[in-house]
């Protein structure tokens, strides 16, 4: 029997949300963007909106639904890695969210606007 690797699922995981996330109109900046603070799974624009997108994927809820792994220390290592982001490509002048995509048993759900900067954040 072939077991898939974390790595592969989450691959797999990340076509899917990028497929979805192109039929709600949004277009992809970069995927799997990396820099000293972390990583961010996708970039996309919204509109005029810059969005950060972090991608859950799950296929048992022994650990809790995906959504729910985005506490808040995954918000701030992201606020950071984002932060270096809008620095690095110039894009202060653009609205900027943190969006989630949630895939349980193959079902994709968005959470537009899924949290905000942690408390006493700067940009």
């Amino acid at each position: 029997m072939h077991r898939v690797s974390r790595r592969a699922k989450g691959r797999e995981g990340e076509e899917m949300a990028v497929g979805y996330l192109i039929i709600k109109g949004y277009s992809i900046l970069e995927r799997n963007y990396r820099n000293r603070f972390g990583e961010i799974d996708l970039i996309a624009k919204d509109g005029k909106t810059v969005v950060f997108i972090e991608v859950k994927r799950r296929n048992t809820d022994s650990y809790g639904l995906p959504m729910e792994s985005v506490d808040i220390k995954k918000q701030k290592r992201l606020s950071k890695a984002a932060t270096a982001y809008i620095t690095e490509k110039r894009v202060t002048n653009l609205p900027c969210r943190f969006d989630v995509v949630s895939i349980y048993n193959d079902r994709i759900e968005l959470f537009k606007d899924a949290f905000d900067l942690p408390e006493g954040f700067l940009w």
